[in-house]
């Protein structure tokens, strides 16, 4: 135990940000399947897993996740991993439309070229964090690669094949995300972004894929093997999909996170929640355990609440609960921690 957390102390390592938070490196990485373009940004080291990014449909991974790490709080994680943020092919600002008749990769081949970025960077693992398509692209890579994968965080994440609310659900997050976001000015932009982008025949091609996902038949005897973290706003879209996938994982190492006020796209319209969220999540893999954990506001804490059994044990079952009326606490005996750092 001291040897690691004499490890996690050591900040000699190089940063890439250079003093800047939004500082980056965009890389084309080549695949058995094609090339990926790769954004990496943060401190370069390899004695701490990666975190992997992978954005939705209808977004790139500026536009996924830039609100997110940029956020001020989230700095001290950026100053300590490596991000490494996935493109999915053509999906990248400025890419070129891809010509009638091309056909896109399957979701599992997208998982597929994961390999091949980690080896491009020499990571052995990484903790993923993925939002509605991404997290179903990161999920099929952890149940292919479990060794490479520390932890998940799965924002949006539908397990199952292609359901006919789907598109409806889709159609509905941004519209949802606009009406409980007091950014509404960020969700406005991407709206745009995607009703203008020179690449839309690219954005549609990603979407069928999308549609076409199979099943992953996740059950209590098939599951990730490394911590979870589920995120989904209360009442937005994905939130049945979300407390379904709940019901498969491994209780003793899942947590379900339900925002309040966060629609669709909790990464961006409660940056602070989810980094908090992040933190505490890292924190339970043995990573920066000295981080202090930052009041969100003077009028409103974010408790995180775990049931332990009589002797200690961590129960099986977890529930991170943030939002303005807060969750109802786990039923006793349970431990719970205010946060106001």
């Amino acid at each position: 135990m001291t040897s690691e957390m004499q490890e996690i102390a050591i900040t000699e390592d190089k940063p890439l940000l250079t003093g800047q938070a939004d500082a980056a490196k965009e890389h084309s990485v080549e695949t058995p399947h094609g090339v990926l373009r790769v954004t990496l940004h943060g401190t370069r080291t390899t004695r701490r897993p990666a975190i992997l990014t992978c954005h939705d449909v209808g977004l790139d991974s500026k536009s996924c996740f830039s609100p997110l790490f940029k956020f001020e709080e989230m700095q001290e994680i950026v100053k300590n991993f490596t991000l490494i943020h996935i493109d999915a092919p053509g999906q990248e600002e400025g890419a070129s439309a891809y010509p009638p008749g091309y056909q896109y990769p399957s979701m599992e081949t997208i998982s597929e070229m994961i390999p091949a970025v980690l080896q491009f960077f020499n990571f052995r693992t990484v903790i993923g964090v993925g939002v509605g398509a991404g997290a179903y692209i990161l999920s099929k890579f952890t149940l292919a690669n479990p060794d490479s994968v520390e932890g998940l965080v799965l924002v949006n994440i539908d397990t199952n094949a292609k359901g006919w609310m789907d598109w409806a659900a889709h159609k509905k997050t941004l519209q949802f995300t606009s009406s409980f976001s007091s950014n509404t000015d960020l969700v406005q932009s991407h709206r745009e972004r995607i009703s203008k982008a020179p690449n839309l025949a690219n954005i549609e091609l990603f979407w069928k894929t999308y549609n076409s996902r199979r099943d992953l038949n996740l059950d209590r005897n098939y599951t990730f093997k490394c911590p979870v973290m589920l995120v989904v706003g209360d009442q937005a879209p994905y939130e049945d999909a979300a407390v379904e996938c709940n019901s498969k994982l491994d209780p003793t190492s899942t947590s379900f996170l339900k925002m309040a006020d966060a629609g669709g796209l909790p990464q961006l319209t409660q940056p602070a929640k989810l980094t908090e969220a992040f933190k505490y999540f890292i924190q339970g893999m043995g990573y920066m355990a000295s981080s202090c954990m930052t009041r969100l506001s003077r009028s409103r804490t974010t408790s995180l609440s775990s049931s332990y059994s009589m002797d200690g044990s961590r129960s099986r079952s977890r529930t991170l609960s943030q939002g303005s009326q807060g969750g109802q606490m786990p039923p006793s005996p349970s431990q719970t921690m205010e946060v106001s750092c």
